[in-house]
């Protein structure tokens, strides 16, 4: 049982609805000669969000696609388990998350503030880790 202060925001968002549909946004068919990664992107908008994996939330949070909806389940990911993996390596979903603009994060104070009690808890990180977390937490502080 959570406090009141300690509940994320993702109580809100219905997961068996895909991005297009909570967004409102249905985007057209990529090219024909898209990427793997801009048609995978694609595809996974119209997945339930509810089903997204590790990966999936990585990889469409590192391309700044659908990031009101998506980074509350990605906290919540990264609350029960701060170094989730995707297919890339240990951390590559907190990675993801902690490198998003400055400007999200003045939009989700709560979401921040949620991710820097997070990451205050973490040690042994790798350099590379440690210093999106060092400049995460200067960036939500200082703003």
């Amino acid at each position: 049982m959570h406090s009141r202060e300690n509940r994320l925001v993702t109580v809100s968002i219905d997961r068996s609805r895909s991005l297009e549909e909570l967004e409102r946004d249905r985007w057209q068919a990529p090219p024909p000669d898209a990427t793997r990664l801009i048609a995978t992107a694609h595809a996974l908008r119209s997945r339930p969000v509810g089903t997204l994996t590790v990966e999936d939330l990585r990889l469409l949070i590192g391309q700044d696609i659908g990031l009101p909806v998506l980074l509350p389940l990605a906290v919540e990911v990264l609350r029960d388990n701060p170094l989730a993996e995707g297919d890339m390596y240990e951390g590559d979903l907190l990675r993801a998350v902690l490198t998003r603009n400055s400007a999200v994060w003045s939009a989700y104070p709560e979401l921040a503030r949620q991710l820097t009690f997070i990451v205050g808890g973490l040690s042994d990180l790798s350099p590379d880790l440690r210093s999106k977390v060092e400049r995460f937490v200067g960036a939500v502080q200082n703003s």
